[in-house]
């Protein structure tokens, strides 16, 4: 049996090492795990009431249109309720995104190192993906506006970017759409958006309003600290919304899911004191880069990649074998690079000195 020729040259997407299986291989009791973006924090209190209170709905089937939970994330936005969709993760989204909008031959725009469900799901559906080269870790808009043609259909923009944590500003990204055909559309995937502390954060609301060829992408598995139950969503014009949601699969997102995210998006209590964490541990971890010498990207979600100047495979494995899991920059692009989660306060010390252990043993990249 052969599968699609659109397929066959696809890599399997390869996550990052489980706790438990660190733990079983390393023979170790204690695991940090700083290499998903996973918030350190957990969920708010109020997620897992939600949750208990559905256990005895396991047997029906979800609500298909995530009514509820549309309303409250409308309400919430500012946005109509036609103006949304939801997801297993944003990942589907993109998915439904690519299915309903690419066919043979099209062309998709994209940074070169950004997240890989872009380029993995136009060429499923045959598309033809134009990567454009990252100009000191961001999205090089002049660069991706110049590789935009005819055959074009969907530019991508993660912001901030994964994995390099870089953003672009809300006066670039105005100044890209004014110059934009009106047959692209653009994505705007923010997954990490509800971390920025910047003030010079794109308002993708407002560009939604102005643009109708502009999503913006969100997910409740960062921030929200719900990743294992895979929600998230888009928001766009109710046309756009409209054609994604032809190609959507039924019941797509589970009763647990829906009733989590919608007790998770009314406590933003939770959310405002994991934001503020959040920002102490960017700080602190950019202070002890810079105390080693070491360069980061600026950052402005929940991660930062810092160039620690030798094999990220060697620091990766020298930091595993201390019970540390990150992520290393030779599977994304960056072979001398690191991508770490911020996590509390606790880990991310003991990361600082395990790495500093670390880089006294592994050589200096010639």
């Amino acid at each position: 049996m052969k599968p699609k020729q659109t397929i066959v040259h696809l890599p399997v997407y390869q996550p990052g090492k489980p706790i438990e299986e660190v733990k079983r291989e390393l023979g170790l009791t204690e695991v940090i795990k700083l290499a998903s973006n996973e918030n350190p924090f957990g969920s708010s209190p109020k997620v897992k009431a939600a949750i208990e209170a559905e256990l005895s709905n396991i047997s029906l089937y979800p609500d298909g249109g995530a009514v509820q939970l549309t309303e409250a994330v409308a309400e919430s936005l500012g946005v109509a309720t036609n103006q949304l969709i939801f997801g297993a993760g944003s990942d589907e989204v993109i998915l439904m995104l690519a299915r309903a909008f690419l066919v043979q031959g099209d062309e998709s725009v994209m940074a070169s190192h950004t997240f890989p469900q872009y380029k993995h799901n136009c060429e499923i559906e045959g598309a033809v993906s134009i990567e454009v080269p990252l100009k000191e870790g961001t999205h090089d808009l002049d660069g991706m506006l110049a590789a935009i043609t005819e055959r074009t259909k969907i530019v991508w923009i993660c912001n901030p970017n994964n994995p390099t944590g870089t953003m672009n500003t809300d006066g670039e990204i105005k100044a890209f759409l004014a110059k934009v055909p009106d047959h692209v559309i653009v994505v705007l995937d923010e997954a990490y958006c509800e971390y920025n502390t910047t003030g010079e954060f794109p308002d993708s609301i407002e560009l939604i309003g102005q643009y109708r060829n502009v999503i913006a992408l969100r997910t409740f598995s960062k921030i929200y600290g719900l990743a294992s139950l895979r929600i998230g969503y888009g928001i766009g014009h109710p046309d756009v919304i409209r054609s994604i949601n032809q190609v959507r699969e039924p019941f797509n997102t589970t009763r647990f899911a829906q009733a989590a995210a919608l007790a998770a998006i009314k406590d933003q209590d939770f959310i405002q004191s994991c934001r503020e964490a959040n920002t102490a541990g960017l700080q602190y971890l950019t202070e002890e880069f810079g105390k080693m010498g070491l360069q980061a990207f600026p950052a402005h979600g929940n991660f930062i990649m810092v160039n620690v100047g030798r094999p990220a495979a060697d620091v990766f494995n020298g930091l595993l074998r201390r019970g540390i899991i990150i992520r290393g920059g030779h599977m994304l692009g960056f072979p001398t690079s690191l991508r770490v989660t911020i996590g509390s306060r606790e880990q991310n010390e003991k990361f600082i000195a395990a790495l500093t252990q670390v880089l006294a043993e592994v050589a200096v990249q010639a």
